[in-house]
């Protein structure tokens, strides 16, 4: 049913010390949306390829927000669009999310070098490893060594490293992040939730023994926890932005159902909250529109 993951948001108090955070520490290049649809922006970049030839802040309808593209699909398009908005309406974005950077093996030391002064908690799960820092905003950022499958991950290269450096060679540029490959949402009854993300196509891949969580696998790995601290004390985000592609938004919603209010129409598809206040929009892909 759903095929990406498009948007995640969040919600930050000050975009000038969250983008200090994102484009400074960790080297996402700000993008700047030709259109009003995500999926479908496009870098705005000066001649150096590093700075936003205009001021990237906008605001749409839920107020002022800095994009980010992470990743790429196949066909060069922005894989996941990350937002960081300062809300003055609907949605708002999450707070205090647990969310997850994908960067390749060769990449994770240099990321823990880069990092290090920020005092990261680290953890390793067998096959890959993972670091956990935290942004101004409180977010709980992982970047986890889970890139193995993709071209770019043999090279130890991908597209956002060559807009981070503007050279492949300098080592003192950000390593790659190649995707996010995990979200965090804390819901109130974990039953239910489970319910409604496996009847949206999500399937169950790992379940806590000694905590109230539940592990689904989609188009990203999707983490639904009861209330409660997780390694490095992160918590599960609250009425959390996400948007998925899909080819059938209508029939996802009506397999989702019933939800909090009626589905709202949006450029592309259909937003609908969840039980949790978690905004989920399903999108059709841009081709389509």
């Amino acid at each position: 049913m759903l095929t990406a993951l498009r948007r995640l948001g969040l919600e930050v108090k000050h975009l000038d010390s969250a983008r200090a955070f994102y484009e400074t520490r960790l080297g996402l290049v700000p993008t700047v949306p030709g259109a009003e649809r995500v999926g479908s922006e496009s870098e705005l970049g000066s001649d150096d390829g590093r700075k936003p030839a205009r001021d990237p802040v906008t605001e749409d309808e839920a107020g002022p927000r800095v994009c980010y593209a992470i990743g790429s699909d196949a066909d060069g398009s922005p894989a996941t669009t990350l937002v960081l908005r300062r809300p003055t309406g609907q949605p708002r974005g999450g707070v205090h999310t647990h969310y997850a950077f994908s960067t390749t093996a060769a990449a994770y030391p240099r990321w823990m070098q880069r990092l290090s002064d920020l005092d990261p908690s680290e953890f390793s799960f067998g096959s890959s490893e993972s670091l956990y820092v935290y942004d101004p905003a409180g977010h709980c950022v992982e970047i986890g060594s889970v890139d193995r499958d993709s071209p770019n991950a043999k090279s130890g290269d991908n597209d956002t490293e060559s807009r981070q450096s503007g050279d492949e060679g300098d080592h003192s540029a950000p390593p790659p992040l190649s995707g996010i490959f995990e979200v965090v949402l804390e819901v109130t009854d974990l039953a239910a939730a489970e319910s409604r993300y496996r009847r949206l196509g999500f399937e169950v891949v790992d379940r806590g023994e000694t905590r109230r969580r539940v592990r689904l696998s989609g188009p990203l790995d999707l983490e639904l926890w009861e209330p409660q601290l997780g390694i490095a004390d992160a918590r599960g985000g609250l009425h959390v932005d996400l948007a998925f592609e899909t080819p059938v938004p209508d029939a996802v919603v009506e397999a989702g159902a019933p939800w909090c209010g009626d589905p709202e129409p949006v450029d592309g598809g259909l937003r609908v909250v969840d039980d949790d206040g978690h905004v989920l929009t399903f999108l059709a892909p841009v081709a389509d529109r």
